[in-house]
């Protein structure tokens, strides 16, 4: 006989099989962690996951997830207006902060182009961008887009795009990461080592 579970939990596994990257056992182990839980650690997991719902948006200006608009980043006055990062999501805005070296704005896609999953370049915050190199305070663009099929796409789609609008248009540099051994590094990592090469 297959075992049901009571319709509360059975609930509850479902809702974390919704999560990326949690397999049906890995649903069942977080279910019965939280019913081992103290109430109000449920409960403050609760809220946080409401709030973040209710309370996050776009920002108006780079489409980055914000619960003020502008963005702290977009209203930072320090920062150069003249130069602006285009990354795939959110997250990425994280990591480029954490190098403390770019000191321009950015400009979130929210996704890259992905024929195989249906997604062209009308579901992706690209008007938004466009609208915003309209504006004759931006010189380059960096194309931060992750080196893959779909993010290097993206890359040469955007840059085409923007070639008109007479904007210095950048691509990150991808190679070798450090302390990386050559011998184990494949071919496409190689080649773009190769050709991202500087003079020392």
């Amino acid at each position: 006989m297959h075992y049901h579970y009571p319709e509360p939990i059975a609930k509850l596994i479902e809702g974390f099989s919704k999560l990326p990257g949690i397999g049906p056992k890995t649903a069942q182990r977080l279910s019965f962690h939280v019913l081992n839980m103290e109430e109000k650690d449920v409960l403050f997991i609760a809220k946080a996951l409401v709030e973040a719902k209710k309370d996050l948006h776009y920002c108006s200006q780079c489409q980055n997830i914000t619960d003020v608009d502008p963005c702290y980043i977009c209203n930072d006055k320090t920062r150069d207006p003249s130069i602006i990062c285009v990354v795939q999501e959110p997250k990425d805005v994280i990591a480029m902060e954490k190098t403390r070296e770019y000191n321009g704005l950015y400009h979130v896609l929210n996704g890259v182009i992905s024929p195989m999953e249906g997604i062209g370049p009308e579901q992706l915050k690209i008007k938004e961008l466009l609208v915003r190199l309209k504006d004759e305070q931006v010189k380059e663009m960096i194309l931060a887009t992750n080196p893959n099929i779909e993010g290097e796409a993206t890359a040469m789609y955007l840059s085409k795009l923007v070639k008109p609008f007479g904007i210095k248009v950048t691509r990150i540099a991808h190679g070798l990461p450090v302390g990386g051994d050559l011998e184990y590094a494949d071919e496409v990592t190689l080649t773009k080592a190769l050709e991202g090469r500087r003079e020392i």
